[in-house]
């Protein structure tokens, strides 16, 4: 995790998808659920799915993110889809964040694809 910001390397999974949950919500972030996927697979802890209403909202919405979470001295390796803004993926390690354009996230069905997920509910950070 030495590309996340120092303050947040002690955070567990569900401590950095609540952060970010709510930096989201706060960029006016639609449908944000954060789903646990401990157990169901091997390359992260939980999935925080959200929409924007545009593909600029999508790409703004990573942005902000990444801005909350990466280090200013660490160019972002770990995220696609950012020029085209359809379906962002931002790989925080324990945290995996999906901004979908809405007609792209009915598509692709993630919360169906993991319905076994266990769904985390999102708390207020502040």
């Amino acid at each position: 995790m030495k590309q996340i910001k120092s303050e947040y390397r002690d955070k567990d999974g569900n401590a950095l998808a609540q952060i970010c949950a709510q930096t989201a919500l706060d960029t006016k972030a639609e449908d944000l659920i954060i789903l646990d996927v401990r157990g169901l697979t091997t390359f992260t802890e939980y999935f925080v799915i959200m929409s924007g209403k545009s593909t600029r909202h999508v790409q703004g919405l990573a942005e902000v993110i990444e801005d909350k979470f990466r280090s200013k001295r660490v160019k972002s390796s770990k995220a696609e889809g950012l020029q085209d803004g359809m379906w962002v993926l931002l790989d925080f390690d324990d945290v995996v964040v999906h901004i979908f354009y809405h007609e792209q996230r009915k598509f692709y069905d993630l919360e169906g694809l993991w319905h076994e997920a266990k769904r985390v509910k999102v708390e207020n950070t502040e």
